[in-house]
């Protein structure tokens, strides 16, 4: 056998006229590199941005590969997210709540339940007239009041533009609060895992998140089977979102708030937060609440009172007429099934 039939057949070599083809590519790529904005967790990818001014259009949406959601710096009126999370430095996390003693060695539900919606019918602190230069916005109305008076840090923070708002809602159509938060120059984060799409910008610096906000963090198993939904603690999202503080906090989660509210103090996510605005649910003990009534009135009070403990002073209580007059299941001391409660933290800077 001849031995030129033992070597391999030639390597065949791309004609001369392609390297210009080759080196074209090459460039479009790295200047695509360039260009493009980098990617980070929790963008997600092929969401759909809102362009301020054409909410509800198909044309007044683009579509984003990146996050363009979260290009601006911290601090900026408008910012979104800074996309750089932040370090822990809070202090170390508590365990439990302490409960506070009973109202009398009988354990009575009569005695426990009077205690209790005493105590949020009540103001702890006065909040005077609102700021005059802010006091025509409807923000300190009913039923979702915030305490604009000078004395205290919130007033500062809309003269200065810098305040934040986060709000946490299921489904709610009324979002009068959060857009008069946004007119007074607020930036504002709505959180609803209802909506469509994974971030929407309603207006210069009024954003919807479609995020759940929950007392721990997912199980990944169940992450990998809803990729479509979000469900973080707050302090979490604070620390993605490159958030240290949150001027005010509205809640309206259905039954959730006593876990979500435990979870924040026990992390001590509670100190940075300005002012709390929360819907609070009687009908029944809320998610994960166990033990027999008198125990979750006694648990109720117990972690109003470590808010208390906390510096949080209630100014403001709404009770909402307009829903079933239920307390636990049963018609009894007169109570709503839902109330609006507004705390200001009296340390806040």
């Amino acid at each position: 056998m001849p031995w030129r039939k033992l070597l391999p057949p030639p390597v065949s070599v791309s004609p001369r006229w392609m390297m210009p083809l080759c080196l074209s590519t090459v460039a479009l790529l790295l200047l695509g590199a360039a260009v493009l904005p980098l990617w980070t967790p929790g963008s997600g990818l092929g969401s759909w941005q809102q362009v301020p001014g054409e909410v509800g259009s198909a044309a007044g949406r683009r579509r984003v590969t990146g996050p363009a959601w979260s290009q601006s710096a911290e601090g900026k009126t408008g910012a979104c997210c800074s996309g750089s999370p932040l370090q822990g430095r809070r202090k170390s996390r508590q365990w439990h709540i302490e409960l506070q003693p009973w109202v009398s060695s009988y354990h009575s539900l009569e005695e426990e339940a009077a205690r209790f919606l005493a105590y949020i019918s009540s103001s702890q602190i006065s909040c005077g007239k609102p700021d005059e230069e802010i006091g025509s916005l409807e923000l300190t109305q009913e039923p979702w009041p915030i305490c604009l008076d000078s004395a205290f840090h919130l007033a500062q923070q809309i003269h200065r533009k810098q305040c934040r708002v986060y709000s946490i809602g299921l489904g709610s159509e009324d979002k009068r609060f959060e857009v008069e938060m946004a007119k007074a120059g607020c930036e504002v984060h709505y959180f609803d895992p209802s909506i469509n799409e994974a971030h929407i910008q309603k207006s210069a610096g009024h954003w919807y998140h479609r995020m759940a906000i929950d007392w721990r963090d997912p199980n990944p198993a169940v992450i990998a089977q809803k990729q479509h939904r979000t469900t973080k603690r707050l302090a979490t999202i604070m620390s993605e979102f490159g958030h240290r503080k949150i001027d005010v906090l509205k809640a309206d989660i259905e039954s959730a708030e006593w876990k979500i509210l435990e979870n924040l103090i026990l992390e001590n996510v509670i100190e940075e937060i300005g002012q709390l605005v929360f819907a609070i649910h009687l009908h029944w003990p809320g998610f994960e609440i166990s033990g027999n009534d008198t125990d979750v009135v006694r648990y109720w009070y117990s972690l109003l009172k470590e808010l208390e403990l906390r510096n949080f002073k209630l100014f403001h209580s709404y009770k909402d007429l307009n829903k079933p007059q239920i307390f636990l299941r049963k018609q009894a001391f007169n109570a709503s099934s839902s109330y609006v409660l507004s705390w200001i933290n009296t340390q806040w800077r």
